[in-house]
Formats: structure tokens, C-alpha cells, sequence
């Protein structure tokens, strides 16, 4: 079960993707609103037991320690390549604004390919830098959540430091387009769209 709800003033999309099985959870993408996301997952009845980032920019992970106090137990994973970008508030960009967002480090370090075991699914992590350093997609039965790699007709910005966007275009075209067509994609900001329309339409890849 993946649901998404935009929080902030960016409207950058928090998902709760669940095991219904087991009721265990994971929040993806806190970018701010923590109390409204603690009460989203109090409504569900879930047990979250990991925070894990699509990459390191203040408008996702805003609400991080916010949320690790609330919740209490709870691990936060983000791509090695990012992970400074917690405790640095240039780096997460939000120095650029005001004082800047400092947070705890991460308690993951998520490599290519690593699968997170929540309950009876699994997600994959899949390394597409581009947009950041350590841009990642994460993989599961319901579907792809694919941060600020791809967006239903765009792709992430790769104007920020750290980006590249040949690695961006490599990495949608030989890591996400290759999944199959039906697969949702849930992006980092924006409506759901999936590989297959993406594939026929989106401009920056046909």
C-alpha cells in the first residue's frame, strides 16, 4: 500500500508505503508538516520503522527529527552520497533561506541495490544520482517512488550543486525505464503518472 500527500510549501510528496500484513511501515520523504504526518500514521494504525530519503534537499527531509522524536524507534536511511547533506545546511540548500536545517545523521547509509525488509515486502533501493549526488528510487511490489529523478513529463532539475544531468538521463533510461510499463510511479512532486506513459510521452526522453 502506497498513499502520498504533498506537505510544505514546496508540495513535495510525503509517502507511507505499509506492510497491511504486519502494519509496519515506512514514511518516505518527510519534507515538513511532522505532526500532520505522526496524526496520518496514528489514523492508519501503523508502526513505522524506517524513514528513508529519495535524497537530501530541505523540502524532503524538513520534518526528519521532528518525526524521529514522535515516533521514537525508528531508523533513517538515505544514499551514502547524501548523507552529509543532513547535517549541512548548504548542502541541503536550505542555507540558502535563513539559518539553515542541521539534523541528526542518518542511521543508514543505503547502497544499489539493498532491499529493506518491511514485513512480508520488500523495497529496493535503486541508485539514480543526477538531480543530487545521491539521488535514489525506491522499488516496490505497488510500485516505483521515484523522488525528484522522474515526474510524470519532466525529469529533476540538475541545476543544483552536485548534479549532473547525464547521469540523471542514464540513470532513468537504463535503470527505470527498463521496469515494466504498467509500473506506478509516484514522484517527489506532483501527480502519479508510470513507466510505460513516461516512456510515449515524457519530452526529455523520447
Amino acid at each position: 500500500m502506497i498513499e502520498g500527500r504533498a506537505m510544505g510549501s514546496m508540495g513535495a510528496n510525503c509517502y507511507l508505503l505499509a506492510c497491511e500484513d504486519t502494519k509496519k511501515a515506512v514514511i518516505i520523504d518527510p519534507g515538513a508538516d511532522g505532526k500532520r504526518i505522526y496524526r496520518w500514521v496514528l489514523e492508519k494504525g501503523y508502526k513505522v520503522d524506517y524513514i528513508l530519503l529519495t535524497h537530501g534537499h530541505v523540502d524532503h527531509i524538513g520534518a526528519v527529527d521532528e518525526l524521529r522524536e514522535l515516533l521514537g524507534d525508528v531508523l533513517v536511511g538515505i544514499r551514502t552520497d547524501d548523507a552529509d547533506m543532513l547535517t549541512d545546511g548548504r548542502k541541503n540548500l536550505s542555507g540558502y533561506f535563513g539559518p539553515g536545517l542541521v539534523l541528526k545523521k542518518a542511521d543508514l547509509l543505503l547502497q544499489d541495490g539493498q532491499e529493506i525488509i518491511l514485513g512480508n515486502q520488500r523495497i529496493k533501493v535503486i541508485s539514480t544520482p543526477g538531480h543530487s549526488p545521491g539521488s535514489a528510487c525506491f522499488l516496490c511490489s505497488d510500485g516505483l517512488i521515484s523522488g525528484d529523478t522522474l515526474f510524470a513529463g519532466s525529469i529533476g532539475r540538475t541545476d543544483f550543486p552536485g548534479g549532473s544531468m547525464d547521469q540523471l538521463l542514464n540513470g532513468v533510461k537504463n535503470k527505470l525505464l527498463i521496469l515494466p510499463d504498467d509500473t506506478r510511479v509516484f514522484p517527489g512532486h506532483g501527480e502519479e503518472t508510470s513507466i510505460g506513459v513516461e516512456k510515449r510521452s515524457n519530452p526529455f526522453l523520447v
